[in-house]
């Protein structure tokens, strides 16, 4: 576990095996990657939602304007969530959201999906 401050916010960074013990153990996995990667492929754990921090638009990628109000709807701030991106950085971004929200067990998952497939850990992927 590594801690670190983002934007004044302490934030706790746990590797992929970590992040799957904890969600294991009766965490809840948040992929903030968009609509479109998550249905690319995906973590293969038994409670994960999708809630994209960013969008692609034809201007470049833009914040979720209702990332805050999405995740507050679908978790309540006692939530155990572990929060995952494609690499690492839109989690860590969100992770700092939704500590300064008030959830207070939120753990970022380094390395992301990338990390994810990289240490061979089970993945979902779409069928066309």
């Amino acid at each position: 576990m590594e801690s670190k401050s983002n934007s004044g916010v302490e934030i706790v960074t746990v590797d992929v095996h970590e992040a799957k013990a904890l969600v294991d153990s009766g965490y809840r996995y948040l992929d903030v990657r968009t609509e479109e990667e998550f249905m690319i492929g995906r973590v293969d754990l038994e409670d994960s939602l999708n809630i994209p921090y960013m969008f692609v638009t034809p201007e470049g990628r833009v914040k979720n304007p209702n990332f805050l109000e999405q995740v507050l709807a679908a978790y309540s701030k006692d939530d155990r969530i572990v929060v995952g991106c494609q690499s690492g950085v839109r989690s860590a971004y969100a992770t700092s959201d939704l500590v300064k929200a008030g959830l207070k067990e939120v753990y970022n998952m380094g390395g992301g999906y990338a990390s994810w497939v990289n240490k061979g850990l089970a993945v979902k992927i779409s069928a066309d």
